[in-house]
């Protein structure tokens, strides 16, 4: 694909980092929707800074004709709307195009939940493994099930994040902004046992600041490592290893939480929510978890008058 990174398009994946705080990934993603649009005004001979409103709504008809789905088309929208705000703020375009085109209905997903005796099957499979990348597991299981960190979050946690003695991780999180993380007595164990043998994945004598080191090129252990060791781990357990994720153990945190009487606004900060409508999702969840138990237990549900 031919790569639309122009001035434009560099000066506004700079402003992401630098005023929010955006990470790699983000800018990544982001630079791709621009390309994909950038190719398909090239097709139609018109470039990135002169796209119209028609441009635009011929580009979402585009993605939904190639098999995108609504939610991808939505964010695709969103980030072109950014862009050509953008453009507006340094002069480049008096006008956005992406601003009065109507994105298509997104209805959120619930998220997919394994319930606590499933993560308590992992912890076991986990527990029986006493190799160093065993440990290591254990320890990565642990401080997710704990704290419900994002996945990059959790494996590139600097050392100095973890405070031993009030037992909680300093998490810079998503733009920037940083949120305390409190950690079960059971995490603490198993980050102690994870420390005698973490040297066994730093190179020779050399030292990281990452808790998790390895010798990929981030310097930590990457996410696609962690969610095939969590699959295969899955397997150990008895478990369907393609539900298996570290996202579904950020999910079971918050679920498990809310289902023992959690209040949101304390769940909204442990996971670094911006904004709680994002949290309430898991209020909806919980919905439908009574719902099937009701279906399914209560006497009248099945009685047909």
């Amino acid at each position: 694909m031919t790569d639309y990174r122009g001035n434009t398009v560099e000066q506004f994946l700079e402003m992401l980092i630098a005023e929010r705080g955006a990470s790699s990934n983000t800018c990544t993603s982001y630079l791709n929707d621009i390309n994909n649009f950038g190719k398909f005004l090239s097709d139609a001979e018109t470039s990135l800074e002169d796209a119209t409103t028609d441009n635009v709504r011929s580009y979402l008809r585009h993605r939904s004709e190639v098999g995108a789905n609504n939610l991808t088309i939505s964010r695709n929208l969103s980030v072109l709307r950014q862009f050509f705000k953008f453009l507006q703020s340094e002069n480049v375009r008096l006008d956005n195009p992406a601003l009065n085109v109507d994105g298509p209905k997104v209805s959120r997903p619930l998220p997919k939940v394994i319930s606590e005796d499933d993560v308590e099957a992992l912890l076991k499979a986990a527990y029986k493994l006493q190799t160093a990348e065993g440990i290591r597991l254990t320890c990565l299981l642990e401080i997710a099930y704990a704290s419900g960190l994002r996945v990059t979050e959790l494996v590139s946690l600097p050392v100095d994040s973890l405070s031993y003695t009030s037992e909680t991780l300093l998490i810079l999180g998503k733009g920037g902004k940083e949120r305390l993380v409190p950690l079960t007595s059971s995490a603490m164990n198993a980050i102690l046992a994870y420390e005698k043998v973490r040297g066994d994945f730093l190179k020779g004598n050399k030292t990281s600041k990452f808790l998790f080191p390895s010798r990929s090129k981030q310097g930590y252990l990457t996410r696609r490592r962690l969610g095939q060791l969590l699959k295969d781990l899955a397997i150990q357990a008895g478990l369907d290893p393609t539900i298996i994720s570290p996202h579904i153990l950020r999910h079971a945190f918050a679920s498990h939480l809310l289902n023992r009487g959690a209040d949101l606004r304390s769940l909204q900060k442990m996971l670094g929510h911006s904004d709680i409508s994002t949290t309430q999702i898991y209020t909806h969840v919980q919905k439908e978890r009574l719902h099937t138990v009701v279906s399914s237990f209560h006497p009248m549900s099945k009685k047909d008058f």
